[in-house]
């Protein structure tokens, strides 16, 4: 079986980095997508789709450093979806597990062009 995805777009804020309890870092930020099409009445129309990238420990930790809002990026991961409670009330979230992610902006300084997670990373 196969999950694989892969997204080019744009990032719709800065990417938040955190730490959980037993010290492992998490990346988390937004990617926009967009596609354009003609409708029916012949009208160009443009549809945006907002997806949640998750990025484990290094390759987190270098999203976080040389990422910001509006940075262009090449994603490829897994789609996942984890459950959750909060208010007596169970949510899910559909979230995209990044093994690689290639920037396509212009580099700050210092950035690399590709960053990948380790293969020994808890997916």
């Amino acid at each position: 079986m196969v999950n694989k995805v892969i997204l080019v777009g744009n990032l719709g804020r800065d990417p938040e980095l955190k730490h959980l309890p037993s010290g492992q870092g998490i990346c988390q930020f937004s990617i926009a997508t967009s596609e354009s099409y003609t409708d029916k009445g012949g009208q160009k129309q443009e549809k945006t789709e907002w997806h949640r990238i998750v990025a484990w420990e290094k390759l987190g930790e270098v999203c976080a450093r040389y990422l910001g809002k509006g940075s262009k990026v090449y994603v490829e991961g897994k789609l996942q979806t984890r459950e959750y409670e909060k208010d007596g009330q169970k949510h899910y979230q559909t979230e995209i597990v990044a093994r690689e992610v290639k920037f396509l902006s212009e580099k700050k300084a210092g950035a690399p062009a590709a960053a990948a997670a380790p293969d020994d990373e808890p997916f």
